[in-house]
Parts: structure tokens; C-alpha cells; sequence
């Protein structure tokens, strides 16, 4: 097992949603809440509104369990090419696109159970467009914070509550994280000189990036249902009867190219987001490992 992917896969996270945080509250707002119809609108809003603050809202516990999420994937990922290379008896040798691609998906979709939870609480704290410190007649926000959201959803629905929307975010991440390695690997290859083992720095920071843009415009459609069945019934009556019922509906009212609405934010945030966290994988991994390993899909010029 490697552990080293564990470890570095964790730190990488964590870097990734410091820098991409605002981003990511954005996103959410423009997929669930009709009153903001544009990327600079809603930028603009939520400052005028909430200050600085109102695009951290719910940080603290996705720091927590982004630790434990790219975690299981970066370690999934990289023990299964280690299984695969080994049932297809190549003996140390380069993986194939397609086990890149199959332990890619295998990497996102393991990562549900964990995820689901802080997911569900991050997008409801997002969408909270009240303030604490408002007047005595403003509204005041339902969730106090990470913890009272958690333990809100779980008294009002359940246990089952705080995976209400998993179907969607297995659906967007089995794919868009099989399309997110394979991405990045090719990238990898076409930037490494014949007479270097891997590219340098600047390769894995682009490989990085457009890696992180591909695996959005895969996952966006979905990303867009799962935001709004874990929304639904937060603050207003409940809208949708299951998964199907949301994609129809959302459909009907709002027509197909609501699902790429916010593929324009999502792209903006995965291209410095992901450049930060395979540079910091890459490096931690180079760093806790005692010799280069031969599924690496890279291994770095310094």
C-alpha cells in the first residue's frame, strides 16, 4: 500500500481549497439561486452584502474533510494502477490509458461516503446569503455554523440527510476524476523531453490545471443536480421527488443549458486549484517516498 499518496493527496487538497474557496461559493450560488445570474453579479453581490467573509462561508469543516477526501482518492488511485499493473502481469512496467482511467473512477466514487457529509454542509452554509450581524429586522440565517448545520440536518432528517444528494456526486465524480488523471498523465507524457523521466515544473503545473478543467467540464451537469437536491428543502418546501425528478424538472423550467451555467466558474477555480494541488502532491510524494515508484504517472525534473 502506498501511503506516501495518502499523505501527499491530503496536504494537496487542503492547499487546493484554500485557494479555490470563493470560487466554489460562487458556483454554488449561481447553480441554486435564481437571483444571481452571472459569475460578476454574483461576485459582486456577495461582497456589496457580506464582505470578504460571505465567500468563506462553511470553510472550516471541508478543510477538515478535503484531508480525508483527496486522501482516498489519490490513495485509491494509486493502489489500484498497482493492482492493475499486477493482474495484467507487466511486472513494474508503465500503466495502460484505460487502467488510468478505471483507477481514476474507482478513486472518485470511494470517496462518497466520506465527502457527502461535509459537502452537504458546505454548499447549505454557501447559500446562505443572510448575516449574523444584521438588524434586529433583517433574517437571520438558519445554520449558526459547520457544526450546528450538522447536527441540524441529522435531527431534522437523519443520518441519511447528510448524504441526500450522493447518487449525483458519485455520478460526477467517478468520471470527472477518471477523466482528471487520464488528463493529467497525457499531459504529463506529451510535455517529457525523450531524455527526462518527467516534466518539470511549469508541465505539472499546466498538466495540473487543464487537468482539473477537463474534470469539470465531465462533471458540471451533475454537480448542478447534487446542488440542488442537497438544497432542496433547506429553506423553502421541498421542490423534487428524487434524482430523475430534479433532472426533468430542472429541464423543463430552466432548459438544457442550465447544467453549463456554471462551467465558466468551475473552470476559472479547477485551473489554479488543481495546479496547486498536484504541485504539492508531486513534491510531498517525491519527498516521502524512499524511491520513485513505477506506476508514478510523473516523476519531477528539480
Amino acid at each position: 500500500m502506498h501511503i506516501a499518496d495518502f499523505v501527499a493527496g491530503s496536504i494537496g487538497g487542503a492547499c487546493g481549497i484554500a485557494v479555490g474557496y470563493p470560487f466554489d461559493t460562487v458556483k454554488v450560488r449561481i447553480q441554486t439561486q435564481k437571483q444571481f445570474v452571472g459569475i460578476w453579479q454574483c461576485f459582486a453581490t456577495t461582497f456589496s452584502k457580506e464582505g470578504v467573509r460571505g465567500f468563506y462561508k462553511g470553510m472550516s469543516l471541508p478543510v477538515t474533510t478535503i484531508s480525508m477526501t483527496s486522501a482516498v482518492v489519490f490513495g485509491t488511485y494509486r493502489n489500484c494502477l498497482q493492482c492493475l499493473s499486477q493482474l495484467r502481469g507487466a511486472g513494474g512496467g508503465p500503466n495502460t490509458k484505460l487502467e488510468i482511467f478505471l483507477s481514476g473512477m474507482a478513486g472518485g466514487v470511494a470517496q462518497i461516503t466520506v465527502m457527502s457529509p461535509g459537502d452537504i454542509v458546505k454548499v447549505r452554509l454557501q447559500c446562505q446569503t443572510e448575516s449574523m450581524r444584521g438588524g434586529t429586522n433583517m433574517p437571520k440565517p438558519k445554520y449558526r455554523g459547520p457544526v450546528h448545520c450538522l447536527l441540524s440536518i441529522v435531527r431534522e432528517q437523519g443520518i441519511l440527510g447528510l448524504y441526500k444528494g450522493a447518487l449525483p456526486l458519485m455520478l460526477r465524480d467517478g468520471p470527472s476524476f477518471a477523466t482528471y488523471f487520464l488528463t493529467y498523465n497525457t499531459i504529463c507524457e506529451w510535455l517529457t523531453h525523450s531524455d527526462k523521466k518527467g516534466p518539470d515544473w511549469s508541465g505539472v503545473m499546466l498538466a495540473g490545471g487543464l487537468a482539473g478543467m477537463a474534470g469539470w467540464t465531465v462533471g458540471t451537469p451533475m454537480d448542478v443536480i447534487k446542488a440542488r437536491l442537497q438544497m432542496d428543502g433547506a429553506s423553502e418546501m421541498k421542490r423534487y421527488k428524487g434524482f430523475f425528478h430534479c433532472i426533468a424538472e430542472t429541464i423543463r423550467v430552466e432548459g438544457v443549458g442550465v447544467f453549463f451555467r456554471s462551467l465558466g466558474i468551475n473552470c476559472l477555480r479547477a485551473f489554479p486549484v488543481n495546479m496547486v494541488v498536484f504541485v504539492t502532491y508531486e513534491v510531498l510524494v517525491g519527498f516521502l517516498r524512499d524511491k520513485p515508484d513505477s506506476v508514478d504517472p510523473t516523476r519531477l525534473e528539480l
